[in-house]
């Protein structure tokens, strides 16, 4: 575990919960000394406390540990506006519909920040030709053990479409066109790169 709850996290939860040491001290069935001495860096709450010390602040114990209380604004679960999340240990991608804190492999993710390649970038460029009723999409990007795209991705607001690439293979997929909103491609080296739907060079 790369991260644990610190007192500092744990006093301004309480504070915005506007609950004082002795209260939150009685939900947790502890002291209000042992949360004066957290909330002081004098001390940490044990492992086993982190749950129920969660559910009296009101965030999960993974919000707990990230120091960072999520509210996810995207209600209605609409795809287009999910974020990715990408392990650096294990190569796990993950798709949320909305903010969150994802952990794999002990450490917290961060979210990606897609990017949209310039006219120069000629290798994260997304090359998007129409066969029927598919993108067919291709990139002039190297795909060495060291540097390659890991995945390419069509994303709609009701559906993600994901195609996991990998070393000396084709940085190449097909996705359904019905509804895409947005393409994605993620390569090991340079993060994640994105083209929107308007601005998609086509050819027939």
């Amino acid at each position: 575990m790369d991260n644990y709850v610190t007192g500092a996290v744990i006093k301004r939860l309480r504070e915005n919960k506007k609950m004082t040491q002795e209260e939150l001290a009685q939900k947790i069935f502890v002291t209000s000394k042992a949360v004066s001495k957290w909330e002081t860096g004098k001390g940490f709450p044990d492992v086993g406390l982190l749950e129920s010390l969660g559910k009296a602040l009101d965030v999960s114990v993974i919000e707990l540990l990230s120091g960072e209380d999520i509210t996810n604004l995207n209600k209605a679960c609409n795809m287009s506006k999910g974020k990715f999340y990408v392990c650096p240990i294990c190569g796990n991608v993950i798709q949320t519909t909305g903010e969150a804190v994802i952990s794999c492999c002990g450490i917290t993710l961060p979210p990606l920040e897609a990017e949209t390649p310039d006219n120069s970038d000629v290798e994260h460029a997304l090359n998007v030709e129409i066969v029927e009723d598919e993108y067919y999409v291709t990139m002039n990007h190297p795909m060495t053990k060291e540097h390659y795209i890991s995945f390419l991705a069509a994303i709609s607001d009701d559906r993600m479409q994901l195609v996991k690439l990998y070393p000396e293979g084709n940085a190449q997929a097909r996705f359904k066109i019905s509804r895409v909103r947005k393409l994605f491609a993620y390569c090991n080296r340079h993060g994640l790169f994105e083209v929107d739907r308007k601005e998609l060079k086509k050819s027939n």
